[in-house]
């Protein structure tokens, strides 16, 4: 056999175990959405045959190799885990990502734009990282200002004009899992999986990239939201859900930041603040994860929905955090992954996968 020869062999060779590989990735991935489709389902599976994603992506790397890499299949998983309906691609598990740019042009769709100003123009942030994604948008109507944060921790201010006025990035292990604003102490709070940060944007110069840890969380932060009383002076009351079910309130003063600050000689990048210094209460309201929560002033009280199927949605005042008393809870078939209130009609809209409630 000729060198020619020899490479056509090993090339028909490789491709040969790579269709293999695959083979064995997609029969790991629908036991995979099968078994979280019988969870959603309530029905139960013995922890030592569950599919964590340690066992996931132990078996990734098995089929795959030492290749992939841990923030792919993360979110690989993650998406299964939220859609198991969802169509999969296998370059996924590899963050396949094209770094052509008449390619990347080509392929572009309104779903890959952060901001569509039309089809020849896109708003490009400073400093930005590729193979990133939004994970949550602000709007801030009293300033006129839009808040964005990105899964890996590149949070934005822009104007009325969509120019952005500052950026910091969060160097945090975790991703990012939700923002809001602090009309009170007039800063950006945000959540990664076990941290809370809370950022000065209005800082200048070196100043602008020093923000303030808050840890440790008992469990892994998913969502959050400011409660906007006015009646408050100088603090803020934030809401976190997270993936042990629980509703967390968490209160936050200008003392615990601006007199921290003055006191320190030196402006570090980042102060870390322990969690147990600041007044908090939770209550665990769901079986499942908090996939959003949100206050409602109109209503005077808070709602948060999770994929538990039996404690879907909880509309309920902040007194029920700090007791024990039953709270007002809807059950959806499949659970609930979102909800927004329309004031105008006065109802409530959630919706889970593949449906929709009014209530």
């Amino acid at each position: 056999m000729d060198a020619k020869d020899e490479k056509r062999f090993n090339l028909a060779l490789q491709i040969n175990n790579f269709k293999a590989s695959l083979v064995e990735f997609n029969k790991l991935v629908e036991q995979t959405t099968a078994q979280k489709k019988e969870e959603r389902a309530g029905i139960f599976i013995p922890k030592e045959d569950s599919i964590d994603y340690d066992k996931f992506y132990t078996s990734v790397q098995q089929i795959f190799g030492p290749e992939v890499k841990n923030q792919d299949v993360k979110c690989f998983y993650r998406k299964l885990c939220n859609n198991p309906d969802a169509a999969f691609d296998w370059c996924e598990i590899f963050g396949y990502f094209s770094t052509d740019e008449d390619s990347l042009t080509s392929q572009m769709d309104e779903e890959n734009l952060v901001f569509l100003v039309s089809r020849k123009q896109r708003i490009v942030i400073a400093g930005s990282r590729r193979r990133d994604v939004i994970k949550c948008i602000v709007k801030v109507p009293q300033l006129d200002l839009l808040i964005t944060a990105s899964q890996k921790g590149l949070i934005t201010v822009f104007n009325s004009q969509m120019r952005a006025q500052t950026s910091t990035n969060v160097t945090d292990t975790s991703w990012i899992t939700g923002c809001d604003y602090l009309g009170q102490l007039k800063r950006i709070v945000a959540t990664t999986e076990r941290t809370i940060i809370v950022w000065d944007y209005k800082a200048q110069g070196s100043s602008q990239e020093h923000y303030f840890v808050i840890k440790p969380m008992d469990h892994c932060l998913l969502c959050v939201c400011v409660v906007p009383l006015p009646d408050q002076l100088c603090r803020d009351d934030i809401l976190l859900g997270d993936d042990g079910g629980f509703v967390n309130k968490f209160t936050v003063s200008s003392d615990d930041f601006g007199l921290k600050q003055a006191k320190t000689k030196k402006k570090l990048q980042t102060q870390v603040l322990d969690s147990k210094n600041f007044k908090s209460v939770k209550r665990k309201l769901h079986n499942d994860w908090v996939m959003k929560i949100r206050y409602i002033p109109a209503l005077n009280c808070f709602g948060s929905c999770s994929l538990d199927s039996v404690h879907s949605l909880v509309l309920e005042s902040l007194k029920r955090l700090e007791d024990n008393l039953p709270v007002r809870e809807f059950a959806m078939p499949r659970g609930a992954n979102s909800f927004c209130y329309c004031g105008k009609a006065n109802v409530i809209v959630t919706g889970g996968i593949g449906y929709g409630v009014i209530l």
